[in-house]
């Protein structure tokens, strides 16, 4: 009961604040965060997150498929094999469906 007590109070707070703030102080929080996301360094230290994390995921499901892939049925196991056999030949693209941008 306290935690749903704080979390109204909580909401009340904020709509009340917010209302006082107006749409002109949203808009400038808006504008704020569109000049930090159009921002060259953001960008570009987001892409760099985002190749390795597909990296990242590449790894850990070769090393899972490795590993369980024996155990798996085989009508899993052969779609897995197919991945491997796929991925081994230089197709472009990750295991995830995404490309590499």
């Amino acid at each position: 009961m306290r935690y749903k007590l704080t979390f109204v109070v909580g909401l009340v707070a904020g709509y009340v604040l917010g209302t006082r703030a107006g749409r002109e102080r949203y808009e400038q929080l808006k504008k704020s965060a569109r000049q930090v996301a159009q921002n060259p360094a953001v960008r570009n230290t987001a892409e760099t997150a985002a190749h390795q994390g597909r990296q990242y995921a590449g790894k850990a499901y070769h090393a899972v498929s490795d590993k369980v892939g024996d155990r798996m049925p085989e009508s899993v196991a052969g779609r897995v094999r197919s991945l491997r056999d796929r991925n081994s030949n230089g197709a472009s693209g990750d295991d995830w469906g995404t490309s590499n941008t």
